[in-house]
């Protein structure tokens, strides 16, 4: 199968939705399933991977919802609060829901650079792993140091990094992002996205060479075994189509093996989130 592992819905309100930007105007409206549907026949995806945009339980519940309703919707990556004291209630409740595969917190709007080591947040991560429930990690680079000691912390806990960590690739910055990323890839737990790229880089000027040293890094690192196409849609519109997503990664694993062509383009994504 041909899997987008990583893709929103929203109903959109512009206090919800805040982050939506003067330069992202054109993603202010609402995005749905019957909006996705096209974009996945056209591209020729099986299925996707709903994640959360909102930090409530409404928005977990609101993608449950559209799931139940439209079968490529193949997995659900919620919001639940990890940090509170009835965590333990709150994963029990969604494990009766099998299309619920994990969850994710903006880490990378949080102003606590260490956020992902506090206490209150390790101990809700500690609460995963029994009801087989992934992790997504959302983060900027100047976070990767704290990533890499969390992820330490877990190492039978699934994880998978999204959108290359963000790199700055618009301003050229590697090295450092580089350095920490193939650290944390030594973790075999570990997965990366290769999804949210073209929105990192000159939004109307970019080229798939600006981002080739980026993909070698994690491929490198993370290798066809642990790595996952992802569309970011509809995010991905403020800098490009589905399509040229899409073919940044089927350009650059051209001369890859039929077997991890398969890997990266879906099988990773079944794997990894038992779909």
């Amino acid at each position: 199968m041909t899997i987008d592992a990583h893709q929103h819905f929203w109903q959109y309100e512009p206090k919800k939705h805040a982050w939506i930007d003067d330069d992202m105007a054109v993603i202010r409206r609402d995005f749905m399933p019957r909006d996705l549907i096209t974009e996945l026949k056209i591209n020729k995806i099986d299925g996707c991977v709903a994640v959360q945009a909102d930090q409530t339980i409404e928005e977990t519940n609101f993608l449950i919802d559209l799931a139940s309703e439209n079968d490529f919707i193949k997995g659900v990556v919620g919001w639940v609060d990890l940090r509170a004291s009835t965590i333990e209630k709150d994963l029990e409740k969604f494990s009766n829901n099998t299309i619920v595969k994990g969850f994710r917190h903006v880490v990378q709007g949080e102003p606590d650079t260490n956020f992902l080591l506090r206490k209150p947040f390790l101990n809700g991560i500690k609460r995963l792993e029994q009801y087989g429930y992934t992790y997504d990690i959302l983060i900027f680079p100047h976070q990767l140091g704290a990533t890499l000691e969390f992820v330490k912390q877990f190492p039978n806990q699934k994880f998978v990094i999204d959108h290359i960590a963000k790199p700055y690739i618009k301003d050229g910055f590697y090295d450092g992002w580089a350095t920490l990323m193939k650290e944390i890839a030594s973790h075999e737990n570990v997965y990366c996205k290769l999804s949210g790229m073209i929105t990192e880089a000159d939004y109307n000027n970019w080229k798939p060479v600006d981002i080739k040293k980026y993909l070698d890094l994690v491929l490198a690192s993370f290798g066809a075994d642990r790595c996952l196409f992802g569309s970011d849609w509809p995010v991905c519109l403020v800098a490009g189509s589905y399509a040229q997503v899409k073919e940044l990664i089927t350009d650059y694993i051209t001369n890859f093996s039929t077997d991890e062509k398969a890997k990266i383009m879906g099988n990773n994504a079944v794997e990894f989130y038992n779909l």
